[in-house]
């Protein structure tokens, strides 16, 4: 509340704090030096440790809604990097690991269709949909991890869409970014490290969709491109100057036929992280 982080509390209220008090987790790995410089990322996790949709509660019938303990996903795989990096005592680098965690929950305090939320930077958001509530809780992250860390790049992991899922299936991630270089460094790391990322335009025609009569953007789009109109909304978080990623495992998060967590992503942010520290 005194950051004013809006966007992410919008979605935390709707749980009774008692029983579920939202939490904003940043821990840092400073590694040991060997040179005069390294370099400082930061990696940002979804963190829903459940997610019922909210007052646009998910479907029983294939909104997958008795699984969304897994919608906590981006901050496993950002937690499980930040113990493997700690473990393997990585030098020359300092990585940040941040998380804004709650629930997204039905109650007389959540939010509902309609509301406006203001971020931490001051935008306003129209919620079009609760169970875009993902974005809403990372927007308020890419705003402290650029304004605090200070760092040479963000990527940022979540089970964001649905539609990651239509479009690339359960193996594979959507890598968003409109930052060629860090896109090869990214690819380059999931091919080493055996999981499987492919690159996803982000077309910022549409953009459009976002546009809202009563606030600077709304928290969806049509059902056109969801998954890009989902990037294109963290993109407003971001200064443009700042490299920043995004990456969508909503398919390869959870393996279906053995009804269990892959832990997806970890390898792949610890050979980023290995790469950028050589």
């Amino acid at each position: 509340e005194k950051r004013k982080m809006g966007a992410y509390l919008g979605v935390a209220k709707g749980s009774a704090p008692e029983s579920s008090e939202a939490q904003f987790i940043h821990l840092t790995y400073t590694g040991p030096s060997s040179k005069d410089t390294s370099t400082t990322l930061a990696m940002i996790g979804k963190g829903l440790t459940y997610d019922s949709g909210g007052y646009n509660i998910k479907p029983s019938a294939g909104g997958m809604i008795e699984k969304m303990k897994f919608d906590m996903g981006g901050s496993a795989a950002v937690l499980g990097t930040a113990k493997s990096l700690a473990e393997m005592k990585l030098k020359d680098c300092t990585v940040h690991f941040i998380v804004a965690a709650c629930e997204n929950m039905i109650g007389p305090h959540a939010m509902r269709p309609g509301d406006i939320l203001t971020a931490s930077n001051g935008r306003t958001i129209e919620v079009i949909n609760t169970d875009a509530e993902g974005r809403l809780t990372l927007a308020d992250a890419l705003i402290y991890a650029e304004s605090e860390c200070k760092p040479d790049a963000i990527v940022d992991l979540a089970t964001l869409t649905g539609a990651m899922i239509i479009a690339l299936g359960e193996k594979c991630a959507g890598l968003f970014t409109p930052n060629d270089d860090l896109a090869t460094e990214l690819t380059d790391a999931a091919h080493s490290a055996g999981e499987k990322l492919w690159r996803m335009p982000l077309e910022t025609e549409y953009s459009d969709q976002l546009k809202s009569k009563i606030a600077d953007l709304k928290n969806v789009g049509g059902r056109p491109a969801g998954s890009i109109t989902a990037a294109l909304f963290l993109k407003e978080f971001v200064s443009k100057d700042l490299p920043w990623a995004h990456m969508d495992i909503a398919g390869p998060v959870w393996d279906t036929k053995d009804d269990t967590a892959t832990g997806y992503g970890v390898k792949t942010l610890v050979a980023w992280a290995r790469a950028r520290s050589s």
